[in-house]
């Protein structure tokens, strides 16, 4: 699963920790009920911006690294202390766009995901942002968890954002209506909107970017309000009366 900026931040632009600690209750009620779970977690800029006061100016480059390297250990650090209480060990993944070419790279990131989900510690991913600048980053949040969900062979990708899903128009509109599945080869392109996220760098155009071609590698993928109440148990337990917006897998389409 992968959660967005605006997913984890208020509107002021800090991070909600009483959503982030709702993510993280759910996160281990899906591993009570024997879903593995690897978290790819945006929010680290987020929080390095509201920690240090910079006097003087910084190119984007240069305060993308700084505020990544300071929010990245308060994310990691607050994961930490939450998922303890559940007795969940953590592990975190940072990593670059070149380490999913095909190589010794990739073949090592792949058999680190799998050693820390055999011994239970559930992978936390996010870019590698101090290094990773220009051509070396990911387009957003959203390629990358798609890359880590075909890497691990995913049976699902969700992805929470802080709107429902795809809707036939602006999802303020109340004419708009909530697209619930999306067959593969359906074409939404001329509903989404290509705002970027307040947040982060993503939008919905990312994320059917993303969801389109995961949905080609036969991987369920769901888009959803993270700012729901146990959206992702909902998703579960409840899923028919739950807002979302589900891309069936291909092989599902061909079996």
């Amino acid at each position: 699963m992968k959660v967005g900026s605006n997913a984890l931040t208020r509107q002021d632009g800090r991070l909600d920790v009483t959503r982030m600690s709702s993510i993280v209750d759910q996160i281990a009620w899906l591993r009570q009920n024997d879903y593995q779970v690897i978290l790819v977690s945006s929010g680290a800029v987020a929080c390095g911006r509201r920690e240090l006061q910079v006097e003087h100016s910084l190119d984007s480059v240069e305060q993308r690294q700084l505020f990544s390297a300071l929010g990245q250990a308060k994310l990691i650090g607050l994961y930490y202390d939450l998922f303890r209480e559940y007795h969940i060990h953590v592990g975190q993944v940072l990593t670059m766009k070149e380490n999913f070419r095909p190589g010794e790279q990739y073949e090592n990131q792949r058999a680190c995901m799998r050693v820390m989900l055999e011994n239970g510690v559930l992978p936390i991913v996010n870019e590698n942002d101090t290094v990773s600048v220009t051509e070396l980053m990911f387009t957003d949040n959203d390629e990358l968890s798609g890359l880590i969900a075909q890497m691990t062979e995913a049976d699902t990708l969700v992805m929470l954002s802080n709107i429902d899903g795809i809707y036939t128009g602006s999802p303020d509109d109340p004419s708009s209506e909530l697209i619930k599945e999306v067959k593969p080869g359906t074409d939404l392109s001329h509903f989404i909107q290509t705002e970027k996220s307040s947040q982060g760098r993503g939008g919905m155009q990312s994320k059917y970017i993303t969801a389109t071609k995961i949905q080609q590698g036969g991987i369920r993928v769901i888009i959803a309000n993270g700012k729901r109440e146990n959206i992702l148990i909902n998703l579960i337990v409840d899923k028919k009366n739950t807002p979302h917006t589900e891309f069936l897998p291909y092989k599902e389409q061909i079996g």
